[in-house]
């Protein structure tokens, strides 16, 4: 048996951009960040991982209509990897996660009855939010992920 699934809880670092197939199926594309804090000589460090992720069809759509710069995300998904060559003839490869489910976090000011409601099987069921405070690039950049001392039995999905 084989498997190839990827879970990542990261912050969009850019707004994601819609773009349409030949057969006219949407495809969505965005890059997420992820942060790593260990200890290392007892000090704390912090190791940022950046991911590509694309998404299809309504999935993409929705990615599209409620997702921004900053926002907090859960991705589930596959890895692929892309090979092409260029058209200056270099070869060219980019690690990718086919998204094919997400949750939006709490971040950003946009309500859970603001997504459609077909969406929740593909998109995840929105966590509530409060205020809807709009955070600051200095605010998003602080946020702190949980070193490698998880219990699983914690983690909320």
């Amino acid at each position: 048996m084989n498997l190839n699934k990827v879970f990542l809880i990261g912050n969009l670092t850019r707004d994601p951009e819609m773009r349409s197939l030949p057969s006219g199926q949407n495809v969505v594309s965005f890059g997420i960040a992820t942060n790593r804090i260990y200890k290392k000589d007892g000090k704390q460090e912090k190791q940022t991982e950046f991911h590509n992720i694309v998404a299809f069809g309504r999935l993409a759509e929705i990615c599209s209509q409620y997702l921004s710069r900053g926002k907090m995300i859960f991705v589930e998904g596959r890895l692929v990897n892309r090979n092409w060559e260029a058209k200056d003839g270099t070869k060219k490869n980019r690690t990718e996660i086919i998204m094919e489910n997400m949750q939006m976090g709490p971040r950003g000011d946009w309500k859970p009855t603001d997504l459609p409601a077909d969406s929740s099987a593909k998109a995840g069921n929105p966590p509530k939010t409060g205020k809807g405070k709009k955070e600051t690039k200095e605010e998003i950049d602080t946020i702190e992920y949980p070193g490698d001392d998880i219990n699983p039995d914690e983690i909320p999905f």
